[in-house]
């Protein structure tokens, strides 16, 4: 079970891959949140995915019927609680005791589970973490990269519509997370322009595609742009309805540089690389994993200064000036190929 946000759940694909690397014949289910659950659609560890809806998990009585359903129509060898909250819990609580069930060590979850482990620590991979909650079976082939399955129709499909759009493939794309969902895990506007302004100038062939969701972000967005004089190099209204479809615009292009978020980590499960700015709310080593087969960076304000947890969020982004990021994204940009000479 991985009730929670898009990022959440997609961090957990490695641990299904490496269920199914060393258990091919087992069947295996994942429980989400219902509007996330499309993304994982298809995706090769997955016999079955089971969602919720948002009514269903704050009617008391309705989800307990249902998860009292689901456990005792399928009769689970093992549960896997990756939250193990209040609600989540009754999966284990459901399960006949001989079921090995797995969660995380809390005050209350010891009722729950005949394995606990501790919670995600802010020094400790998020995969490391979901990794070892896997311990008790006893698996020897560990898989670590992010992984979806979006189809080659929906990545061609995707691809005509940013042609349409005036996306020239034969240069180089960026998607841009210029803003994000909460205002504490974005970085400050007017850096976002100025490194932007930068970029266009030491990589004029590059097309930029602004990322973002309906509402406040799209308005950030906007105003980003306009700040930036609606450069021609940026492509404001090139949109995903879907998760599927921003997995295939990801597919689609070069590199992604922005604020860290879910977003990323489609991205980053579609094979492209990426550079983050990370908020202060959030660990880079927890939610930035490696990969052996792309580039994953980020920077942090704890790169600038080690003891800039003792600071407040905005003392801590005051550390990530425009040349502590720029210098990095030149850096990143070198590794990736992106040559300057040839942009002109």
């Amino acid at each position: 079970m991985r009730f929670r946000q898009m990022g959440d759940a997609i961090l957990a694909t490695p641990m299904l891959s490496t269920l199914r690397s060393n258990y091919p014949e087992a069947h295996i289910d994942f429980v989400l949140n219902e509007r996330i659950a499309p993304l994982f659609e298809e995706h090769p560890a997955i016999d079955r995915i089971i969602t919720f809806s948002d009514d269903e998990r704050h009617h008391a009585l309705t989800y307990m019927k249902k998860v009292w359903h689901i456990v005792h129509e399928t009769h689970y060898d093992v549960v896997i609680d990756m939250r193990s909250t209040l609600n989540t819990m009754l999966f284990a609580i459901f399960s006949p005791r001989k079921t090995m069930r797995i969660g995380i060590r809390k005050p209350y979850s010891w009722l729950a589970f005949n394995h606990r482990f501790n919670g995600c620590e802010d020094d400790e991979s998020m995969i490391d973490h979901n990794l070892a909650l896997l311990t008790p079976l006893g698996v020897a082939n560990q898989q670590r990269e992010l992984v979806l399955h979006i189809t080659d129709s929906e990545k061609a499909d995707f691809r005509r519509y940013m042609a349409q759009q005036g996306i020239d493939f034969s240069r180089p794309v960026m998607l841009a997370g210029v803003t994000a969902k909460l205002a504490s895990k974005t970085w400050p506007a007017d850096r976002m322009i100025a490194t932007l302004r930068k970029f266009i100038d030491t990589y004029p062939a590059t097309q930029i595609i602004f990322n973002y969701a309906p509402g406040k972000e799209e308005d950030n967005a906007r105003s980003i742009y306009e700040a930036l004089n609606r450069h021609p190099n940026i492509f404001i209204n090139i949109e995903a309805r879907n998760m599927r479809q921003m997995a295939a615009m990801s597919a689609n292009c070069t590199f992604y540089f922005g604020n860290e978020g879910g977003g990323r980590h489609i991205v980053q499960a579609m094979g492209r690389p990426s550079l983050v700015v990370c908020s202060p709310m959030a660990s880079k080593k927890t939610w930035l994993p490696e990969s052996d087969k792309i580039l994953t960076l980020g920077i942090a304000a704890t790169d600038i200064d080690p003891q800039a947890a003792r600071l407040s969020y905005d003392e801590q982004y005051q550390l990530l000036t425009v040349d502590a990021v720029w210098q990095q994204l030149s850096s990143f940009c070198q590794q990736i190929g992106l040559d300057t000479e040839k942009q002109r």
